[in-house]
């Protein structure tokens, strides 16, 4: 008798070190590949805030100082917040697993394989770090990222909407600019490593994407005009500077989608 992946997520989810959570999803991503998990249906009790290692410290994003990037601990701190915002992910694929029932199969074998890339690029990141002479929790990290999804808890097309399809994807226009800076500094591992983390953020978008449109298909909802309703009614953080246009469209936004969002982000 196969073991539910739902539950097993959950399990996941509680991890507190990096380590055990990595490893964790690693594991159950095997094991959904192995044939080992399906499924089950009904609602799991989840905790309100996924485990956490003890550091680093977590503070408000207005809080987090800002350092030179031309200083090796500069370079340290730009790349922690970037691994914290991957240690983060993990958990953002895991609870859409987890906390989320009834939807098909196809959903839990997207969000799994989310969780173990964005495993692998903690990692990736957390070992450069570690060539730097630092560790992560060496540095404070802002505290806001779980918010909307604690916020979109009870329904799946709103988490789609507003965390893949809104947050997540601020990654794909934020990442070549930090390149750029990176590559400057002459941190050409960084770089290389980004690359590889642009490449999966987009899919990882396009899979939010995809799911979104698939829920409002299912409840006869126009996508566009009920995405800005979720825009106004969640008062979702609007973004300054330029959409990186060839990688969303790349991760299935449409020029409309696009006009609505830079809409949204001036008013």
């Amino acid at each position: 008798m196969r073991a539910g992946v739902r539950a097993e997520a959950a399990k996941v989810l509680t991890l507190s070190t990096p380590e055990a959570k990595v490893a964790g999803t690693q594991a159950v991503y095997q094991r959904w590949l192995d044939g080992l998990l399906t499924p089950e249906s009904g609602m799991l009790v989840l905790p309100n805030q996924p485990g956490r290692p003890s550091k680093p410290v977590l503070i408000s994003p207005q809080e987090v100082p800002r350092r030179r990037l031309n200083t090796p601990e500069g370079r340290a701190a730009l790349i922690h917040a970037i691994a914290h915002i991957e240690f983060n992910a993990i958990d953002l694929a895991l609870d859409a697993v987890a906390r989320f029932d009834g939807m098909p199969e196809s959903y839990y074998a997207d969000w799994l394989r989310v969780a173990a890339e964005e495993a692998l690029h903690f990692s990736l990141l957390q070992g450069h770090l570690q060539t730097l002479g630092y560790d992560y929790g060496d540095f404070p990290a802002h505290r806001g990222l779980w918010d909307m999804a604690d916020r979109t808890r009870h329904d799946v097309l709103d988490r789609m909407a507003l965390v893949p399809r809104l947050l997540e994807a601020r990654g794909l226009d934020a990442t070549p600019g930090i390149q750029a800076r990176l590559t400057q500094v002459g941190d050409l591992a960084a770089v290389s490593i980004l690359d590889v983390v642009l490449r999966d953020e987009i899919g990882h978008v396009a899979i939010g994407n995809r799911w979104y449109h698939w829920l409002c298909e299912q409840r006869g909802l126009a996508p566009l005009p009920t995405f800005r309703d979720l825009l106004d009614r969640y008062q979702a953080p609007r973004q300054t500077g330029v959409p990186n246009r060839e990688a969303r469209r790349l991760a299935g936004f449409n020029d409309e989608e696009l006009a609505v969002l830079l809409d949204y982000w001036e008013g």
